[in-house]
């Protein structure tokens, strides 16, 4: 036996109104989550604050070698022009990492254990590329490359 269900006009009005309220509070959520965390600096203007971390990657080829490479997670990270930005970097594997952010003028060294901090003020907008100085090719562990896009 089937049931009949008969909808009148206010239920569907009703429901109309609670499934707009589910998609824009869906997409305000996305919109949120894909914005750069802002912090008040020191001078009380907001800065974007940027996490990364080190990692590695091991694998064993078919032929028994053990394959490395390091990376920097997450592989790109997107930031706004004209507002300040510190980029904090943890090192988690490798024991240092000197790194430049190509393009930019800002270069550091991060250490197992310990998070380089870098602060600076974007002018442009772009794709930048994070190199680790150490990691270069894959007779090091590399490219050790990240991305910071400016928006």
């Amino acid at each position: 036996m089937s049931k009949i269900v008969i909808l009148n006009r206010k239920k569907i009005q009703l429901y109309a109104v609670i499934a707009a309220i589910v998609i824009l509070a869906g997409a305000y959520i996305g919109w949120q989550q894909s914005r750069p965390a802002m912090a008040p600096a020191a001078d009380g203007q907001e800065k974007q604050v940027l996490l990364l971390t080190t990692g590695e990657f091991t694998a064993k080829a078919d032929n028994g070698k053990n394959l490395e490479t390091y990376l920097f997670y997450p592989g790109t990270v997107v930031a706004k022009k004209n507002v300040p930005v510190e980029l904090r970097i943890t090192g988690i594997n490798g024991q240092s990492h000197p790194f430049v952010i190509e393009g930019l003028n800002v270069s550091g060294k991060i250490h197992k254990g310990k998070t380089a901090v870098v602060r600076f003020t974007p002018k442009e907008a772009g794709i930048y590329t994070i190199v680790c100085q150490t990691h270069t090719d894959s007779k090091s562990g590399g490219p050790m490359v990240g991305y910071l896009v400016i928006q």
